[in-house]
């Protein structure tokens, strides 16, 4: 399940709604992304993250169908917000669910890798000395290059 929305979400309430009656899953991995208080040594006051709506959404479902795919999951959650969002203000929830906690952790962080730079998301920080885009990070490229090449194959 995909949503991309303005509004937070609560934590607690998306896990136990994605595990309702789910028997099967004997692993569920959560991964949840905020905003942080300090960006480059200065405090941050707001992120403001715009998206490419109708593309964003398929960039996501095509990644959890890449999981799907790759691992055994009973289920998947993906929820990024967009917008103008304070330090301690969640971003992203990615939920993974599997039989096999090894399954769910691989995909999880499979979903959070690709998802920070294959996904059409925008951010601008925001600091007393004035807002700047954010440039893609190599460390995030290069574990999504390392995905690419197949990295953790299949699953339990």
């Amino acid at each position: 399940m995909i949503r991309v929305q303005r509004e937070t979400f609560d934590v607690g309430a998306e896990i136990a709604g994605l595990c309702a009656g789910d028997t099967a899953a004997g692993g569920v991995c959560v991964f949840i992304g905020r905003v942080r208080e300090f960006a480059h040594g200065a405090a941050l006051q707001a992120m403001t993250l715009e998206h490419y709506p109708g593309m964003t959404e398929r960039q996501l479902q095509a990644l959890e169908a890449e999981a799907q795919r790759r691992w055994l999951l009973e289920k998947t959650l993906i929820i990024h917000r967009y917008g103008r969002l304070l330090p301690g203000e969640a971003i992203v929830l990615v939920v993974t669910a599997a039989a096999h906690r090894e399954a769910a952790f691989d995909a999880c962080r499979f979903l959070i890798d690709c998802l920070k730079t294959t996904a059409p998301f925008w951010k601008a920080e925001e600091t007393a000395a004035g807002s700047r885009w954010v440039d893609a990070c190599a460390a995030d490229d290069a574990a999504t290059l390392g995905w690419q090449d197949g990295a953790a194959e299949g699953g339990s």
